[in-house]
């Protein structure tokens, strides 16, 4: 069941809320409904995948009270080994078996695996948790909390990645708090903000860049105009997808009275690639920084190291979005640009040299437009001639865009625009915000009434 559908909007999430807030007095009761309701909504998927997603949570809870008990290192180790065999047969068994029969000459029928929505997400989750307690993080003690940090609906398919001590101690706040009344205006407001962001822009930009790279991949020549414009309306098409996610996960968080870390923080104004990691998918950043960049030795260990640390690094975040090739090339790229940005940095310091804020700006983006060319092609040649067509090579040409007004209102929003999560934040709630508001959800639920809902991009990863 997709978030920016009307079952979902008018039905299960009005449901959930109303018998949740029922017993919201009363933990164990809230914490039940929390749980039971997100099986149901993760089984509206697949069933197939609830027992095992249930059965991974408790041997991941009884591991962690196993090192409680014991204080033995082997068994977050266990942890830590599980998930990673686990994730790797069921988003990379196929890939790394046909790369390796590709290399010796030789054709890989698939094998029938079957990927189990979110499995990145939640895996990695419990990837954090073990590797917090090798570092010294208390366990969670009961199994319903351990089942609602991991279940929980909001954050289960695509995130954000939740750390188990930023919400297992949530759980113990009475939803009916003195903040009742303010997390269910900014929750919505959030959760109203992502819908249109998902529903109102993302999926038109879609239409736009969706049959370009379409003849990209079956041979078609474009020119300048159609390369160009089908990068940047992905760009701007994955950008409202993804946040526009995170914001409806962060604010339907609120409405049970839980806060959810920001996942975005207006990515398409940073100035360098650094600072774009910072405000692009913010808890992903910190996973590949705290668990994967760090612990391979991080800055501490010479220039040379730190360049090889933050490629190795990259590469793997790419391979974690898909199991192809062009997601690790993809990485590659990020690392590198990395790599450059941190050697710029220490020659800036030494001597005082800066690009002017709109140069920095516009070599960043240019660099995350062309990347993204390369995460959203299905292959290489595909990637090749979509770059082939933005250089120029294959003619200026012209091409009219489909719903240009809202190409140009999207564009807007993402380089001129606040950032949402935060803005809702810090803004007042206001009673007259809410006829509006009204309205606009109203009109969101015609519009996406009659589509064919389609799913959020990050589902496939």
């Amino acid at each position: 069941m997709l978030f920016s559908t009307q079952g979902f909007l008018l039905g299960f999430l009005p449901a959930t809320l109303i018998l949740f807030h029922f017993c919201a007095r009363r933990r164990t009761a809230r914490q039940v409904v929390l749980v039971g309701a997100s099986l149901v909504f993760y089984g509206l998927w697949d069933w197939r995948f609830v027992p095992a997603l249930v059965g991974l949570t408790l041997v991941n809870w009884g591991l962690g009270r196993a090192w409680a008990a014991t204080g033995q290192r082997i068994w977050p180790v266990a942890g830590l080994v599980l998930n990673l065999l686990i994730l790797g047969f069921f988003k990379y068994a196929n890939f790394f078996a046909d790369s390796i029969a590709t290399a010796l000459g030789r054709h890989h029928a698939a094998w029938a695996i079957i990927l189990p929505l979110g499995v990145s997400f939640f895996v990695f989750q419990k990837i954090a948790y073990h590797a917090d307690l090798l570092r010294g993080g208390r366990p969670v003690r009961s199994v319903l909390d351990f089942l609602e940090f991991v279940t929980f609906f909001p954050q289960l398919i695509a995130g954000p990645i939740v750390r188990h001590s930023e919400i297992v101690p949530q759980f113990e706040n009475d939803p009916h708090g003195p903040a009742l009344w303010e997390n269910l205006s900014r929750g919505s407001m959030l959760l109203l903000l992502g819908l249109a962001k998902k529903a109102g822009l993302a999926d038109s930009l879609a239409q736009i860049c969706n049959p370009l790279f379409d003849q990209a991949a079956h041979g078609a020549a474009l020119n300048m105009a159609q390369g160009w414009l089908a990068a940047i309306s992905y760009s701007l098409e994955i950008f409202f997808d993804f946040s526009g996610y995170s914001d409806m996960a962060i604010g339907m968080a609120l409405l049970f009275g839980l806060r959810l870390p920001f996942n975005f923080d207006a990515p398409y104004r940073a100035t360098s690639i650094r600072i774009f990691w910072q405000r692009w998918h913010m808890t992903l950043s910190r996973f590949l920084r705290d668990y994967l960049y760090i612990p391979l030795g991080g800055n501490r260990k010479g220039a040379a190291r730190q360049v090889a640390n933050l490629v190795a690094t990259m590469m793997l975040g790419g391979l974690w979005h898909g199991a192809g090739w062009t997601f690790v090339a993809w990485g590659a790229l990020h690392g590198a640009a990395l790599s450059v940005n941190h050697v710029w940095t220490r020659i800036r310091t030494g001597s005082g040299v800066r690009l002017a804020t709109p140069v920095a700006w516009g070599a960043t983006m240019l660099f995350v437009i062309v990347g993204w060319v390369l995460f959203r092609a299905p292959d290489f040649p595909t990637a090749a001639r979509m770059l082939h067509a933005m250089s120029g090579l294959q003619g200026v040409g012209h091409v009219k865009i489909h719903d240009a007004a809202l190409f140009w209102i999207a564009l807007a929003v993402a380089l001129i625009g606040p950032s949402s999560q935060a803005a809702v934040f810090a803004m007042r709630p206001a009673p007259l915000l809410a006829v509006p508001a009204g309205v606009a959800f109203v009109l969101l639920l015609l519009l996406i009434g009659g589509r064919i809902p389609d799913a959020f991009i990050y589902f496939q990863f």
